[in-house]
C-alpha cells in the first residue's frame, strides 16, 4: 500500500463517522483517536477490498511478494484434480499448487479485480499452456483479458490465481483468507462445505457459546469504540483493511439472528456510513469480519485490543469486560 493512500486513509477515519439519522440516533462525531486497528496478523492476504484499491487490504509481505512474483508467469501446465480432506476435490496446477478464486471478481462476464499488489499476493494463473487433465472438462477452461494485456486461465468463469504463500504441493493457506478467497473445484465453484449458510446465522463455539457467522461461516465482530445509540463507527480508513465491514443482508436470509433488538423495531437496520460503505448491524451495533481469520471457525479477532468481540444474536459483544 502506498504511503500517500494510508495518509489520506488515515485522514478520513480521523474525521470518520456521522451516525446513522434513524431510530438508532443522531448525529455523534467520535474522536480522531479513537480509531483502533487492532491486530496486524492479516498483513500481505488482501482478503477485502481496501478503500482506494479496489483489490485487498494490506501491501504484501517481503516473503509474499518475492515467492508471488516467481509464481506469477509460471504457465499452470496440466490441471488435475486433488482430494483434500476438508475440501473435497480441490483445482491444482502440473506442480500441485493449489488455484483459488476471489469473491470479488465476476464469472459472467469474466472479469478480474485483483491489481497491483494484490496480484502480487495472489498471482493470477496464465491462460497458456493450461489444459485439461484427468477429471478435469476442458469445456470450463477459459481465459480473460487482464488491464495488463495479459491472459489470465478462468475455470467455469471464475479467473483462477495461485496464493503466495503455497510453497508446496497441496497446501491451501489461502482458504478462506479475508472471506473472499476460495480453492477452486474442478468446476469453477467454490471448495468449500459451508457454501449453504444463510447471510447471517449462528454456530456454537466451544469456548465463546453461541456467536453469529457471516454466509462463509467467518465469525462476526463489534468494536467496542463504535456507538449504538445513537450509531455510529470509530473504524474507518485503514482500520476496515482488517475489519471488512458486514454488507447489508436481507432479514429474511438470517437464521438465528435477533431482529427486534433491546428496542422492538429497531434492531436490524442498515447503518449508512460517512464513507458511502453500506454495513449491517444487529441492535443497533455495526458488525465486521476479521482479515486475521483464515477459515470458518477462526475467532482469532475475539479479544483484540480490549475492544473487538465476537457477537451474540442479540447483537451483544461476547466476553467483553465491564460493557455487556
Amino acid at each position: 500500500m502506498k504511503t500517500s493512500w494510508r495518509s489520506a486513509s488515515l485522514v478520513v477515519s480521523a474525521v470518520a463517522t456521522l451516525a446513522l439519522t434513524t431510530a438508532c440516533g443522531q448525529e455523534t462525531t467520535p474522536p480522531a483517536s479513537s480509531q483502533n486497528v487492532g491486530a496486524t496478523a492479516a498483513a500481505g492476504d488482501y482478503g477485502t477490498a481496501g478503500a482506494g484499491l479496489g483489490n485487498g487490504t494490506e501491501s504484501g509481505t517481503a516473503g509474499a511478494g518475492a515467492q508471488g512474483a516467481a509464481t506469477q508467469t509460471t504457465p499452470a501446465g496440466e490441471l488435475s484434480v486433488s482430494a483434500n480432506a476438508e475440501l473435497g476435490q480441490v483445482l491444482t496446477d502440473s506442480a500441485g499448487l493449489t488455484l483459488y478464486r476471489f469473491d470479488k471478481d465476476t464469472a459472467e462476464p469474466p472479469k478480474t479485480n485483483c491489481e497491483g499488489d494484490c496480484a502480487t499476493t495472489w498471482p493470477p494463473v496464465p491462460a497458456d499452456d493450461a489444459s485439461a487433465g484427468a477429471g478435469v472438462d476442458k469445456s470450463q477452461l477459459g481465459e480473460v483479458t487482464r488491464t495488463d494485456g495479459t491472459k489470465q486461465l478462468t475455470i467455469g468463469g471464475w479467473p483462477a490465481y495461485r496464493y503466495a504463500k503455497d510453497v508446496n504441493a497441496g497446501e491451501t493457506k489461502g482458504q478462506g483468507v479475508g472471506g473472499t478467497w476460495y480453492a477452486l473445484a474442478p468446476d469453477g465453484k467454490k471448495a468449500k462445505a459451508a457454501a449453504d449458510l444463510p447471510g447471517l446465522s449462528t454456530r456454537n463455539d466451544p469456548k465463546l457459546g453461541e456467536i453469529v457467522v457471516d454466509k462463509n461461516g467467518m465469525t462476526v465482530y463489534r468494536f467496542l469504540k463504535d456507538t449504538q445509540w445513537p450509531m455510529s463507527t470509530a473504524c474507518a480508513g485503514a482500520c476496515l483493511d482488517k475489519w471488512p465491514v458486514v454488507a447489508p443482508v436481507d432479514a429474511k436470509d438470517t437464521k438465528g439472528i435477533d431482529l427486534q433488538g433491546s428496542t422492538p423495531n429497531r434492531g436490524y437496520v442498515v447503518f449508512d456510513r460517512p464513507d458511502g460503505i453500506k454495513q449491517q448491524s444487529i441492535d443497533c451495533v455495526p458488525i465486521y469480519t476479521f482479515a486475521g481469520d483464515k477459515k470458518p471457525g477462526d475467532t482469532n479477532g475475539q479479544g483484540v485490543g480490549g475492544t473487538w468481540y465476537a457477537v451474540r444474536p442479540d447483537g451483544k459483544a461476547v466476553g467483553a469486560p465491564n460493557k455487556e
